[in-house]
């Protein structure tokens, strides 16, 4: 187990934490990107709240991001980032959807997606005991009109049961990440993923990434205001304790590899880490990902998962 902190920490634990872990894969890093965001939510760390670090597999890294739970500690992080100076007011759709989806269906789990390049970007709200509906959400006045106009592709791959919604305020988009059916999960037909992939538009996959997004348990979706497409599709596998390399479908450069590995973590046992096969209409990419923190909901179904494959 590597060394963390026990109870709780600061903006300058997590800061060195991701200074090391962009060192370590060469990736361009700032004092004046990263502090600005990690002292504007400071008081909403917790040990006991979830914190990954990810990039993307390639032969050099661009950009890292992490993700930091910041509730309940804080309860809107959108304003909390406004009141901060990290974001500016808009009067764009996406600065209203994130209130309409907590007065839908109220939850005490938010993260702040940011990268140690593009800053503070995005607003997840979790909601790991009461998964929301398609529909419910597509009838949000500010969501994308996008998600109702795909219900029919939604329902015709059993795509229902949303976990979490992301708000990307930087990019003007959302995410949807549909949890799949306990029937399918983890064993998706790969005629079906291809089906989606193509009725999708998005680029033919690569025979490796096609079979390993088969081994998904959540399907992710992004949405535009400005356009009825769905502009990316996302197949993630659960995230698990030492995950074997060889097994992803892309050879990593060692530096990654490393990072896949050894990044430090708080919990007791090996380093949790996340994958997922991405595909927009131009390119597909394989994300990784290292756990720094688990939260307990989290590392309860991770748990589960290994006690039902042991």
């Amino acid at each position: 187990m590597s060394e963390g902190i026990s109870e709780g920490f600061g903006a300058e634990d997590l800061y060195s934490v991701i200074e090391e872990s962009a060192r370590l894969v060469d990736a361009p890093f700032s004092r004046d990107k990263v502090w600005p965001v990690l002292s504007a939510f400071e008081s909403g760390f917790s040990a006991e709240g979830g914190v990954i670090l990810s990039l993307q597999a390639g032969d050099r890294v661009a950009e890292m991001e992490y993700s930091v739970q910041v509730s309940p500690g804080i309860n809107d992080p959108y304003g909390h980032a406004l009141a901060s100076g990290i974001l500016t007011r808009t009067d764009h759709p996406v600065a209203t959807l994130l209130p309409e989806i907590v007065a839908l269906a109220p939850t005490s789990e938010h993260y702040i997606d940011c990268g140690i390049v593009g800053g503070f970007k995005k607003v997840y709200a979790n909601f790991p005991h009461d998964a929301q509906t398609v529909s419910k959400l597509a009838g949000l006045p500010s969501m994308p009109p996008a998600v109702a106009a795909n219900a029919e592709f939604f329902a015709r791959y059993g795509l229902d049961n949303v976990a979490l919604v992301g708000v990307d305020y930087k990019n003007q988009t959302t995410n949807l990440y549909f949890q799949l059916p306990a029937a399918v999960r983890g064993n998706l037909d790969v005629k079906d993923v291809l089906a989606m992939l193509r009725e999708t538009g998005m680029r033919e996959p690569s025979e490796e990434m096609l079979a390993y997004a088969a081994r998904a348990y959540r399907v992710y979706t992004t949405f535009s205001w400005d356009s009825g497409d769905i502009q990316r599709i996302s197949f993630a596998p659960l995230p698990r304790r030492s995950l074997d390399l060889d097994e992803l479908p892309a050879r990593l450069e060692p530096r990654i590899a490393q990072f896949m590995r050894t990044t430090p973590h708080t919990y007791p046992g090996a380093l949790v880490n996340a994958s997922a096969a991405k595909w927009a209409p131009q390119r597909e990419v394989l994300d990784l990902a290292a756990y720094y923190q688990v939260s307990a909901v989290h590392m309860k179904a991770i748990q589960a998962q290994e006690g039902a494959t042991s």
